[in-house]
């Protein structure tokens, strides 16, 4: 049984169990309690040989970074090299790749830690995978990478210590939590984190505080919702204080205005005035709230006024302090000194799903399309792809067909293709190619570019298979495919070379396993 977390990556926060997260507050406020009573600490200190822990920014940041350095440095020694980089001296900035770099640094040391923030998603993930097989090619131990802030993604180590602040707010029961999450929720990737990273409480309500031109997307509201939170949106503080059921705990975020478009530029003055809290709306507080901020705050139009500080509602100043005691510790659990009461190998999860179903042929079926009709010829052997994009208008039948064309490169055959209406009034399409047998690896394709289709095999003018094709679990693999993300480590823009993939969640949507972007799985495609 693994009860170690070497190797291990936190790229987003699910990366860690609910039961692991836990264990990592719990050791937090051990190493906390055991610093503040001048207790020995030595047992959280890496003691693996060799190990170098490397500070990657190729984002500026202040507040992120330094908590890592310094956490860093609090394992520093003769086994543990801290080693600096920025976003002024990086070798990104001279287009070099992001995996070449990472693979030639892991050869520096027995095991290394990266910590990595960039504007660019999907980053570590990216690298957990890429430099972990460049590492098992090369007889190296797989690194382990931390996400330190990818574009408006996640900020999971951020989540961390805001969870670990919310317990301590809590007496450590975490039994259930009241939340409001205010300010800018449509780029504030500390809010994202949040949709998983509440999870640690049993009963979660959220209420939602932001205009709707700076909402919190709705896959994450759903997500939300689907993770059993009740969830509730105001816009504006104003509309929030009017309603007699407010949380104990407030979570500001700042107007990401660098990452905003012209047309919210135009309107920020608006968006301010909502999500900033005014001296006025103190007496409508209840008793015991606390106040929280990732931090730094806007120095001119900050959504928390220093006029709080001196407050009992000011929780942000612990809070703030919390991320070193929080990122010391779970270095100490990816460095190997903390190992925890329970099985640790990581469950990847299970995609398997039947989504090529045989069909039953009815006896004497031939291989036609309509017995001919609208001037197709029955054909003696090749396929036939019948209730293509079934129900949907001409255009869009026209659409599918075009994009079946392409992507499965069906240019070679003397075929044929049309639009028919059904026997239930609706429309539908078809592919005769005759001569021409379909691989079951381009029916998956079809799966995945045309769903709910059937695909006839026919051999001396009869149907011998039959197949109905469904929504696949994963899609990838194949070079058409794209995130619609232009800020995604797989846009080819980037040129980092990486082919996209998606998993389809509970509502069908194809989400990017780099950048968590969902997508209809039309828009997946690229022709």
């Amino acid at each position: 049984m693994k009860r170690d977390f070497l190797g291990r990556t936190l790229a987003v926060i699910r990366d860690l169990s609910i039961e692991e997260q836990l264990f990592l507050y719990r050791k937090t406020r051990e190493l906390k309690q055991k610093w503040y009573n001048n207790e020995d600490v030595s047992e959280f200190k890496i003691k693996k040989r060799n190990v170098g822990i490397y500070i990657v920014f190729v984002e500026p940041s202040t507040r992120t970074r330094e908590s890592f350095i310094n956490a860093a440095k609090f394992h520093s020694g003769e086994n543990v090299k801290v080693n600096v980089f920025d976003s002024e001296h990086s070798s990104f900035n001279k287009q070099e790749s992001y995996v070449d770099t990472f693979c030639m640094l892991t050869g520096y040391s027995d095991y290394s830690i990266f910590v990595v923030r960039t504007k660019l998603e999907g980053v570590c993930r990216l690298l957990e995978r890429k430099v972990g097989e460049y590492a098992i090619r090369n007889g190296l131990e797989v690194p382990s990478f931390i996400n330190a802030g990818d574009g408006k993604h996640e900020h999971p180590t951020q989540e961390l210590l805001d969870e670990y602040t919310f317990l301590e707010k809590n007496n450590f029961d975490n039994s259930f939590i009241h939340i409001a999450l205010v300010g800018d929720l449509l780029h504030g990737r500390t809010v994202h984190s949040k949709v998983d990273g509440l999870r640690i409480f049993k009963n979660v309500r959220v209420d939602l505080i932001a205009p709707r031109e700076i909402a919190m997307p709705d896959h994450y509201v759903e997500k939300m919702v689907r993770n059993g939170f009740e969830v509730r949106t105001f816009e504006s503080i104003e509309q929030y204080l009017k309603q007699p059921d407010v949380a104990k705990i407030w979570y500001f975020t700042r107007l990401q205005l660098e990452r905003m478009g012209e047309d919210i530029l135009e309107k920020e003055h608006i968006l301010r005035e909502a999500v900033t809290f005014k001296r006025e709306f103190l007496d409508r507080l209840p008793e015991g709230v606390k106040f929280y901020h990732p931090l730094p705050r806007h120095k001119l139009y900050p959504t928390i006024p220093t006029f709080l500080d001196p407050l009992p509602l000011n929780g942000w100043e612990e809070q703030a302090r919390n991320g070193y005691w929080v990122r010391i510790v779970l270095l100490s659990m990816f460095g190997g000194a903390l190992e925890a009461p329970f099985d640790t190998t990581k469950r990847e999860p299970s995609y398997e799903e039947d989504f090529i179903v045989p069909a039953p042929i009815t006896h004497g079926e031939k291989g036609v399309q309509k017995d001919g009709k609208r001037g197709i010829k029955p054909i003696e052997n090749g396929t036939v792809i019948d209730h293509v994009a079934k129900g949907k208008t001409p255009e869009e039948i026209y659409s599918t067909i075009v994009k079946i064309r392409k992507i499965l490169h069906l240019y070679d055959v003397d075929s044929a293709d049309g639009i028919f209406r059904s026997s239930d009034g609706s429309y539908k399409g078809y592919i005769s190619l005759p001569n021409r047998y379909l691989t079951k690896g381009e029916i998956k394709k079809l799966a995945a570019i045309s769903p709910n289709t059937t695909v006839n095999i026919i051999k001396d003018s009869r149907v011998v298979e039959k197949y109905r094709i469904k929504l696949p679990p994963t899609i990838y693999g194949f070079k058409e495919l794209r995130c619609k993300n232009e800020n995604c480590i797989t846009n080819p823009v980037h040129g980092e070379d990486v082919k996209p993939s998606f998993v389809r969640n509970e509502k069908g949507l194809f989400v990017c396993e780099y950048c968590d972007t969902p997508h209809t799985f039309e828009e997946i495609w690229s022709i």
